[in-house]
């Protein structure tokens, strides 16, 4: 049949008026096929060395990582618990942010709330260090952990010669960190055609969702992870918890007045099993959190309505980890 629309009959007023109308229909015809534009399936097969895997695992829930011996990573990131320690900012640690879920954590383009790491490993380096978490320096961690011989099939499997250093432990923590991946919750299979996966209360609040504007920062395959943003575009709030220097964000960084009060951008998935919220842990619910961004970052109150069908959409982004689904 060819380009009817483009024919050399017809005039060129006529040719140009064509033109206009099939890149209406295009348009018209991607808006509609496009529910999952702003967003993407998380990844369900990873290219990673298993290896490394099971030794990042071991090395994940080792205590002789810290100075004195009370924390592991698995202290404040509990994978059996949405991958978090259901504390704001208080509990074991003296550092004062709430600590974020590792749950695919190696698919954010930063690392911290401040986003002051630029990679997995250097993030795991920064923590190592923190007088405020870990406090330790790598020379004790070798010593502590070289001569365990519970490491030796792990080392072994990396090949002949391997020793527990800074530098592979960092690098198998990292490749663990990465496998946290928790694909084929309902909203993946929606992306992926499944139209029966969400309800009808769940499609309107990703409706919703996306008309408020919420999308313009909780996008792509994570909903967020991915940018930064200052919290409070229409006030600070709670402004009574955001009086200490560690809550200026980018600021302590980059000593730029512009990035005072700016974040990065929390990853939802699998948010209704991370409460509480915020880099305060300021919010104690999902209600509470979507009712607070409502307010400070588009300067709308919501209805009841409203927030429980954005309520609704949020939940249907937990996933599976190891198959079985995330609690």
């Amino acid at each position: 049949m060819g380009r009817p629309f483009m024919s050399k009959s017809l005039l060129p007023g006529a040719r140009a008026l064509a033109l206009i109308v099939l890149l209406l229909l295009t348009f018209a015809k991607a808006q509609a096929q496009s529910i999952g534009d702003s967003f993407l399936p998380l990844p369900q097969k990873l290219a990673l060395k298993s290896e490394l895997v099971a030794l990042g695992e071991k090395l994940f829930y080792d205590t002789r990582l810290s100075h004195d011996l009370s924390l592991s990573c698995a202290s404040c990131h509990e994978l059996t618990r949405g991958g978090i320690d259901l504390r704001d900012t208080q509990g074991v640690r003296s550092d004062r942010f709430n600590a974020p879920t590792l749950f695919n954590v190696g698919l954010h383009f930063k690392y911290f709330w401040n986003g002051r790491a630029e990679t997995l490993e250097e993030q795991i380096e920064l923590t190592v260090r923190s007088p405020t978490v870990f406090n330790n320096d790598w020379s004790r961690i070798e010593e502590r952990l070289q001569g365990d011989a519970s490491y030796r099939p792990l080392l072994q499997r990396l090949g002949s010669g391997k020793k527990l250093n800074a530098e592979l432990i960092k690098k198998a923590l990292a490749e663990f960190e990465r496998s946290l991946v928790t694909p084929d919750s309902r909203f993946d299979r929606y992306l992926r055609g499944d139209k029966e996966a969400l309800s009808h209360k769940e499609k309107s609040g990703l409706q919703l969702f996306k008309s408020l504007g919420c999308s313009s920062c909780h996008q792509g395959a994570l909903l967020g992870g991915n940018m930064f943003q200052k919290f409070g575009i229409f006030g600070r709030i709670p402004a009574d918890r955001m009086i200490s220097p560690r809550d200026l964000g980018r600021y302590s960084i980059t000593q730029k007045e512009e990035d005072r009060y700016v974040f990065k951008v929390p990853s939802l998935r699998n948010v209704e099993l991370t409460a509480p919220y915020f880099h305060n842990g300021a919010a104690a619910t999902l209600h509470d959190a979507v009712s607070i961004m409502s307010r400070a970052q588009l300067g709308r109150e919501l209805t009841d309505d409203e927030r429980e069908q954005v309520v609704a959409f949020l939940k249907t982004l937990t996933g599976e980890w190891r198959g079985r689904p995330l609690k």
